[in-house]
């Protein structure tokens, strides 16, 4: 049988369609997840420069020119007497001069100036920038118009400024906790989806070895017990392989009864022939019956393994069968003083089993083994054996014997109807044939070539029960 492939597997689609599901739903979290945070941050950040910012105007005085007097000394954060510490304010004049820049400026400073961005500033808006600052570094930058009360014509631009390289730190290690977190929530949700496709579709494993002892002959109907879902598909196959069943052992029983309402005719007529005082009506007769009665074994053959073929559950061990033909065969082929060489073991053993009726193995096994003893001198061997990488399984069982053997022009010739080899040996001649038929409607394959005892070597490849 040939499987699908991974992709037609249902489980597959339901794993991939999980993970996909999956990994858009985490991609798409942690992008509003990381987005989140980062407006989360950018605000704080904004509000504690802004903070700074109104410190700073509150801590602002002007002189009576309106000019702006320097800072206290003692202002709240360290950081603003530290050089290049990431914390800035700066006052510009609101002019476009040369002097107008960093009129009054931060400790942290040193000795450069923010470079402003030219803007227009309305009364007490605060406007929001991004400029480079000392030593290249990224600054967020807050700035609002200021005036003294008394010179209101006189504006000033207050800056504070900030390093951003904290912001970005703290965005960079939530970034990579986030997707560390997002990687093992993954991981687990994939494993348990494993665990819920692995649950969800036991069912149909245990169905489909259900369907797999019933076509190789271990159970005939399937068996077990299945969620709702899968137990009606249970019983409704169930019901159809009673119908089959019973459609083929009507059909069969309709044969039998029609060969045997033939062959009673048949037997009166050889009877009377038999008794017959013309000789050549007689002989003609009896020729006749003779003739009509191997037809009749001929399609009886046909129809009980055409039948049996088709029905699953079948399963018939080969060893016990052969051993019971060879015991049968020593007795009627006594005299001849033949032996026949088989493996003690073989005839005990149930392992090697025949997928198929054992009726029709034993008449398959029963006709070579005849033919074989009838032409052999002295030995006849029997060996079974399993065909490797077989799909589906085969069986070779192969009967050898020292006799004559058979020419490989005619070994075709001998499986043809009624066709015999020697006269002298008695037989109708259907012996072979009606196996090789037999063998061809189990799906299997019967092969002639010369033993190794130097007489004819039948080889019978049976459809076997793993």
């Amino acid at each position: 049988m040939i499987r699908p492939g991974w992709a037609a597997s249902l489980r597959f689609r339901l794993l991939a369609a999980t993970l996909v599901a999956l990994s858009l739903a985490l991609v798409l979290a942690g992008l509003l997840l990381g987005g989140l945070f980062r407006q989360q941050v950018e605000r704080q950040f904004e509000d504690t420069l802004r903070l700074q910012l109104n410190q700073l105007t509150a801590s602002l005085n002007f002189n009576a020119a309106g000019d702006p007097l320097p800072m206290p000394q003692a202002l709240p954060d360290p950081r603003w007497k530290q050089p290049y510490s990431g914390l800035y304010w700066q006052i510009d004049g609101e002019g476009s001069g040369p002097g107008q820049r960093g009129l009054l400026r931060s400790r942290s400073l040193w000795d450069t100036a923010l470079a402003l961005p030219a803007d227009a500033l309305l009364n007490g808006a605060v406007h929001t920038h991004q400029i480079s600052g000392p030593l290249g570094v990224r600054l967020l930058l807050l700035e609002r118009s200021v005036h003294a009360a008394e010179q209101p014509e006189r504006r000033w631009r207050l800056v504070v400024a900030a390093d951003t390289r904290s912001l970005e730190d703290a965005v960079t290690r939530f970034s990579g906790m986030l997707a560390a977190s997002l990687a093992l929530l993954f991981l687990l949700l994939v494993l348990a989806a494993l665990a819920q496709v692995y649950v969800g579709l036991r069912p149909l494993r245990a169905l489909e070895q259900a369907v797999m002892n019933v076509r190789e002959g271990r159970a005939q109907r399937l068996q077990g017990q299945f969620p709702a879902e899968v137990q009606t598909l249970s019983d409704d196959f169930n019901l159809v392989l009673d119908r089959h069943a019973e459609v083929v052992e009507r059909a069969r029983r309709h044969a039998g009864n029609l060969a045997h309402a033939v062959k009673t005719p048949l037997a009166v007529l050889a009877q009377a022939a038999a008794q017959d005082t013309a000789p050549a009506l007689s002989r003609l007769v009896q020729e006749q019956v003779q003739l009509a009665t191997r037809h009749i074994d001929w399609h009886l053959a046909r129809a009980r393994a055409a039948g049996a073929q088709r029905l699953p559950g079948q399963r018939t061990a080969i060893g016990p069968a052969l051993g019971g033909l060879i015991r049968v065969m020593q007795r009627v082929h006594a005299v001849s003083g033949l032996v026949i060489e088989c493996d003690a073991q073989l005839r005990d053993q149930a392992d090697w089993a025949f997928a198929g009726e054992e009726q029709d193995l034993q008449e398959m096994l029963g006709n070579v083994l005849d033919n074989a003893c009838k032409w052999a001198r002295h030995t006849v061997r029997v060996s079974v054996a399993a065909v490797a990488a077989a799909s589906p399984p085969q069986l070779r069982v192969s009967i050898e014997d020292d006799g004559p053997g058979i020419d490989e022009g005619l070994r075709l010739q001998v499986l043809a109807r009624g066709v015999r080899a020697d006269e002298s040996v008695p037989g109708s001649g259907l012996g072979l044939a009606i196996v090789a038929d037999l063998v061809q409607l189990y799906g299997g394959r019967l092969q002639l070539g010369t033993s190794t005892l130097g007489g004819l070597k039948l080889e019978l490849y049976l459809p076997a029960v793993s």
